[in-house]
């Protein structure tokens, strides 16, 4: 059974303030794109998780082992199951790519233990396991609201030429949430605008209405991805952004032919991880 696990970028990403239960509220607009781990699920006599990168663990610390034994625990099913994960997403990026992959083995393993659980069921057990991974159940263009776990779907936007850079550092989640409460800096994107923009597959107004409201705590420590952002624009982005809490920085292009000029530009001067790829539709 072999399941692609799509990566995301956030259109826009808000932050409307801190909840009881210790997570922030947010708004969203997420987009699934192509570049994607494959995730593999064949039955064996234990549960075993195996990644082709020494930076994904193994074992229960990995958010697909997750996955597999609350599909065991809530269905009463032994979690004999074999994963193995080919990396193809950027590791702690701002991508998704553990979500993903956690989110590739609820669905897999639901076809494999034949459970015929509906998307709204998986994205249900998709919520225990982390905001980011009830969206990459199905992908696609989708508000994100609640601490990132409540997911409606939206119009799929046309397919757009996304290139994804990622210097070589990790910024953590609950750093730049935490940098965000402290200072309540940042230019909040209008969510609201986007979200209708987005209905209306009107692509001006939508590049025109996207922002991340946590560049600003991430680029004041990080100066550099403030400059891969405006490099990518003065090199001919139709729009950047950084993705999530970073630190990828993306942004849409023309053509895949300008991506690959771009692309080699970045490379020389920074050094970046780079990919050019495009956004993909949900799954039905």
């Amino acid at each position: 059974m072999l399941e692609k696990a799509y990566a995301k970028i956030n259109l826009g990403l808000d932050i409307l303030g801190k909840r009881e239960d210790g997570y922030h509220e947010v708004a969203m607009i997420m987009q699934s794109i192509a570049l994607a781990d494959e995730v593999e699920l064949v039955e064996a006599t234990t549960l075993q998780v195996n990644a082709n990168t020494p930076e994904v663990p193994n074992g229960p610390n990995n958010l697909a082992y997750r996955a597999a034994m609350l599909m065991a625990h809530k269905f009463a099913k032994p979690p004999n199951v074999r994963i193995s994960i080919r990396k193809k997403i950027f590791t702690a990026a701002g991508l998704a790519g553990g979500s993903a992959d956690a989110a590739a083995v609820l669905r897999g393993l639901n076809k494999l233990w034949q459970l015929g659980l509906s998307f709204a069921e998986l994205e249900s057990l998709a919520s225990e396991l982390g905001s980011d991974v009830p969206f990459c159940v199905r992908g696609g263009t989708a508000l994100a609201t609640g601490r990132g776990e409540v997911v409606q779907s939206l119009v799929d936007l046309p397919e757009l030429v996304v290139l994804v850079a990622k210097p070589p550092f990790a910024i953590s989640t609950a750093w730049a949430y935490q940098q965000f409460s402290l200072n309540k800096r940042g230019n909040s994107p209008d969510i609201l605008a986007l979200q209708k923009a987005v209905e209306q597959a009107h692509l001006p107004a939508v590049y025109q209405n996207m922002g991340n409201v946590l560049e600003t705590v991430a680029f004041n420590e990080f100066p550099v991805l403030a400059a891969i952002k405006a490099d990518l624009l003065a090199a001919g982005a139709l729009v950047s952004l950084m993705s999530g809490s970073g630190p990828t920085v993306f942004g849409i292009l023309e053509s895949e032919e300008n991506g690959l000029r771009i692309a080699n530009f970045l490379k020389n001067k920074y050094a970046l991880e780079v990919k050019i790829t495009k956004t993909t539709r949900r799954t039905i």
